[in-house]
């Protein structure tokens, strides 16, 4: 899957945001007395643990937001593999500027490669089963779009952008409704013809009655790997199958053994530790 990058346009409004929250109501305060106005800097981003890097596009933006004069040579893309002290970027320019910027694209690019990270491993973990990693729409508030970007550098898959994607029929809207026919009856009855339905399921009578009705994907909702086989027995390529719940590094491998097409886990972004990375002085 070639990784395309995200428009500055759907990037610098977040990155924006968190360069004046830091910069506060008076600015760098701290460089500004102790760093001369005319003294210029080289700084080294480094790796300080093995990894996935993604938001470099990010990072890089952080700097020149500050200051346009800063320039930045990466010697490493987004989706590469690093081990410690492996050297991803050189960043030259005026040193207060430098300064300002650093914290915020080491929080953008340290998370986002945590993202990446995780999710690496868990695509590892799966590696020659059928099944593919997506993501959820458990993200941060304002960065989804950042970190959607971050599971896909780690070589997974993106679920729902947001709720105008598709029809996602879950527990408690089958609850309202009174039965999954009715709930994705009125599904059918309410979008347009191009608009896909999943239905969450949580049992294997409420998947065969999907499968009665018709819909374009399931999503098998904390099964375990035996009833996931089953699942995909009933289902018999006639939708999509997703399961979802329980998935860790530990488990995914006999969820993926199960035949399920896709596996869903939301910690993947909102849990993901952040890689450490580190910018150090050079000349």
């Amino acid at each position: 899957m070639t990784l395309a990058p995200l428009p500055r346009l759907m990037i610098e409004p977040a990155i924006r945001t968190a360069l004046l929250e830091d910069l506060g109501l008076a600015g760098d305060i701290t460089s500004a007395a102790v760093i001369p106005a005319d003294h210029r800097s080289s700084l080294v981003m480094a790796a300080r643990q093995p990894g996935v890097i993604a938001g470099l596009d990010a990072a890089e933006l952080a700097f020149q937001l500050v200051d346009p004069a800063i320039s930045v040579v990466r010697h490493l893309s987004d989706g590469a593999a690093v081990r410690a002290g492996d050297v991803i970027a050189t960043i030259t320019g005026p040193s207060r500027a430098l300064l300002t910027g650093e914290r915020t694209a080491l929080n953008f690019l340290g998370h986002l490669s945590g993202i990446a990270t995780v999710t690496a491993q868990l695509v590892e973990a799966i590696r020659g089963t059928r099944a593919s990693i997506a993501c959820t729409r458990k993200t941060t508030p304002g960065l989804r779009s950042l970190e959607k970007y971050a599971v896909r550098a780690g070589g997974g898959m993106n679920h729902r952008f947001s709720l105008s994607d598709a029809v996602l029929i879950k527990d408690n809207h089958v609850a309202i409704a009174g039965s999954v026919s009715e709930a994705v009856r009125r599904a059918k009855a309410g979008v347009g013809h191009m608009v896909k339905i999943e239905l969450e399921v949580d049992t294997l009578a409420q998947l065969r009655e999907a499968m009665e009705i018709g819909v374009d994907a399931v999503l098998l909702d904390n099964m375990t790997p035996t009833e996931l086989r089953e699942a995909v027995a009933i289902v018999d390529r006639r939708a999509v199958t997703e399961a979802s719940g329980g998935v860790t590094l530990e488990t995914v491998a006999a969820i993926a053994a199960s035949g399920v097409d896709l596996i869903s886990a939301g910690w993947c972004t909102h849990s993901a530790p952040t890689l450490d990375i580190g910018l150090d002085y050079l000349s």
